[in-house]
């Protein structure tokens, strides 16, 4: 479902309004050139970036929240480099970087890397500049964004408020999002959104963010590393039976069964008649 065209995410970025989504960058960084790496790389109000020194770390990092792209110092020594490399195949979601030294012999590490499944390899004193922007493009949030820039036609969300409001949501790739933010960032009131995105007999606004989230969710559930514990942790779920009330509602359906489900699939399931709350339909009549 994450494709598409790089250069198209970045256009569509630029002309959205909404919330800003700040992604993040989980980097594994035993040796203290890699921290220095981090820091320079990564500014603190452009990426949230989060540093772990082992692979224990690393793994209860990425269970903790919704990691968009991971940097791995693979010139560290010992065994810990390569047993965080390893959780590339844990993760299809996360695009895995390397991290390296400028050092012939690295070139081994970058192929080994490259067999895992990595997306790149950084050099160490030469990417520094430019390595946000050579992973922004392959961040979760962004591959989710750039999947769902066009909202499905089942939607019938054709005015601009519309649109402009779906492309807001979906730039956060399921994490919570409110009513308000949304409003905030495209200019207008909580109750005018509200009012307008559901004009007619359209998705309650409401339910429409559920069913983004439930969208993420499904995508994440095929990572083999996560349960649906972990799902709901890194969406930001009150809890795995939170997750379970809203699949419920949104798919008739149960979280277990997330993994097996496209977001073709979700939008089918949304449209059958689950597409406004109880209260917003009985005010609509």
């Amino acid at each position: 479902m994450l494709t598409g065209d790089a250069n198209t995410a970045s256009a569509n970025n630029g002309a959205s309004s909404g919330p800003a989504m700040v992604p993040c960058v989980l980097v594994f960084a035993a040796r203290e050139k890699a921290r220095s790496f981090a820091r320079a790389a990564f500014p603190r109000k452009r990426t949230r970036t989060v540093v772990v020194r082992t692979a224990d770390e690393f793994r209860e990092a990425v269970r903790r929240e919704l990691v968009d792209a991971a940097v791995v110092d693979l010139a560290a020594s010992g065994a810990e480099p390569w047993a965080v490399a390893t959780l590339a195949a844990d993760y299809p979601s996360v695009a895995f970087f390397g991290l390296v030294p400028l050092r012939t012999a690295d070139g081994e590490s970058a192929a080994r890397a490259a067999t895992l499944g990595f997306a790149d390899v950084l050099c160490e004193q030469v990417d520094e500049a430019c390595a946000r922007d050579l992973i922004a493009p392959l961040t979760y949030s962004a591959r989710f964004a750039r999947a769902l820039a066009e909202p499905p036609v089942a939607l019938g969300l054709d005015s601009e408020t519309q649109r402009r409001t779906w492309s807001a949501i979906v730039q956060q790739a399921g994490r919570p999002v409110t009513t308000s933010a949304l409003a905030s960032g495209i200019g207008v009131t909580r109750e005018h959104l509200s009012r307008n995105f559901a004009r007619g007999h359209g998705a309650n606004l409401k339910r429409v963010i559920d069913l983004v989230r439930l969208i993420s969710a499904a995508e994440l559930a095929k990572n083999p590393g996560y349960d649906v514990r972990d799902v709901a942790a890194v969406l930001g779920f009150a809890s795995s039976s939170h997750l379970a009330v809203t699949t419920q509602r949104i798919a008739s359906t149960r979280p277990a069964s997330l993994s097996g489900l496209r977001a073709v699939d979700l939008v089918e399931r949304f449209v059958q008649g689950r597409t406004r709350s109880r209260v917003a339909g009985n005010r609509s009549l």
